[in-house]
């Protein structure tokens, strides 16, 4: 494939963003009432995906562009202790699932992402933050997967090449931060 090739499937990606704007939009109102409420967010992800939960909570505690306050957010993928551990002992299906019974709270927002929508330990995760009370969304590619009809809302990606649904969930994901500094430092 030619880079030339791969840009086209990008552009092909993005051009079909608007047809999801509604979704993120109202992503973008939970979020802010998540924070405003005293909750936090809470991401998960495996592979390239637990990559783009870890980026996106830092942006979100540390800052994207305005200075503003902190952000609560935590990503599920990064305590390599908790997650060999639970692996080792239990099973890599409900890694995050232990997290989310000692970290999710009623009031916080969970979001999975799963390019598949079929990554059993995101689906798990969602199911128990879920009996918790939390708000779960989850983020995958065109077809939605096994979490289409699990989470509570699903911003689905328009493409089935893994490689461009991770560059959509990146880019909505820093829209999202884009969208908190202007509420947080206007």
């Amino acid at each position: 494939m030619s880079f030339e090739n791969a840009l086209q499937r990008h552009m092909q990606t993005f051009n079909r963003l608007p047809e999801i704007q509604a979704d993120v939009e109202q992503l973008a109102e939970q979020i802010s009432t998540t924070f405003a409420a005293g909750g936090k967010l809470l991401f998960l992800g495996n592979g390239g995906s637990a990559a783009d939960s870890q980026h996106l909570a830092a942006e979100f505690v540390v800052r994207y562009k305005a200075e503003r306050r902190a952000l609560p957010a935590i990503a599920l993928t990064v305590d390599s202790s908790i997650l060999t551990a639970h692996s080792n002992d239990y099973s890599f299906d409900s890694v995050f699932t232990r997290q989310i019974e000692a970290l999710c709270r009623p009031e916080d927002l969970v979001i999975g992402l799963s390019t598949s929508g079929n990554s059993n330990n995101v689906i798990n995760a969602i199911e128990a933050a879920q009996q918790i009370g939390a708000t779960c969304w989850a983020w995958t590619g065109e077809s939605g997967g096994r979490l289409e009809s699990i989470a509570d809302h699903l911003i689905k990606a328009p493409s089935t090449e893994t490689a461009r649904v991770q560059e959509a969930h990146i880019f909505i994901g820093h829209w999202l931060c884009e969208e908190m500094d202007r509420q947080l430092s206007s």
